[in-house]
């Protein structure tokens, strides 16, 4: 097993922290979503770190194993649509917020990867937070949050894949890779895709100007 040092943060000790993390915010295709997670004191999870320096096979099997293992876990998902609708951003923190109101246990702080912490009206429920950066690499309840979205959203987009061919979605996972986008130029966006994304929104005719001659 794995032992973990009991530690605090403002008081909280490390079974009462959840990680929070995001997968697919730089998609054109698909939903943005995030996780949460709560580690217990002692657990095997070998070799776990941010979801990015992972193959696809290990982050299966580390899945399967956090969730066999966390004190609590959830994923949140923001579609294209309300993406589109709010931004970015705010659909991100909307995912994160249904990620920590879905756990079964709630937790007493949060750990948010990157530089901005989840705003009250999104996680509608007051519990402190801080953010961390690059903190799927250092904390492991936010690396285990990284791979709970990063594997949760990989095999949606394999699923979405069947129901919209022609894209290549299981390849790229909605990344605007160059076949992504010449599919897109092909097909036109299908209803998974983030219509006001640049390379998915039409871009906008430059009129000429009239000749004065």
């Amino acid at each position: 097993m794995s032992q973990v040092t009991l530690f605090s943060v403002d008081g909280f000790t490390a079974t009462e922290i959840a990680g929070v993390d995001e997968a697919g915010r730089g998609c054109l295709a698909g939903p943005v979503v995030a996780g949460a997670c709560i580690l217990p004191a002692e657990y095997d999870l070998p070799g776990m770190t941010d979801s990015k320096q992972l193959t696809a096979a290990k982050r299966e099997v580390l899945y399967d194993l956090i969730r066999e293992q966390a004190v609590a876990w959830a994923v949140g998902v923001a579609w294209a649509p309300e993406i589109d609708d709010i931004n970015i951003l705010q659909a991100t923190f909307q995912a994160m917020g249904r990620a920590v109101r879905g756990m079964k246990a709630e937790p007493k702080f949060l750990q948010i990867d990157g530089n901005k912490t989840i705003p009250p009206y999104a996680l509608q429920c007051d519990i402190p937070q801080e953010y961390v950066i690059k903190g799927d690499g250092k904390i492991p309840a936010i690396s285990a949050a990284s791979i709970m979205a990063k594997t949760f959203r990989d095999r949606l987009m394999v699923q979405l894949a069947k129901r919209y061919p022609g894209y290549g979605i299981s390849k790229h996972m909605g990344y605007g890779t160059k076949d992504h986008m010449a599919a897109i130029q092909k097909f036109g966006p299908c209803r998974q895709h983030r219509l006001t994304f640049r390379g998915v929104k039409p871009e906008p005719k430059i009129q000429e100007q009239a000749s004065l001659f």
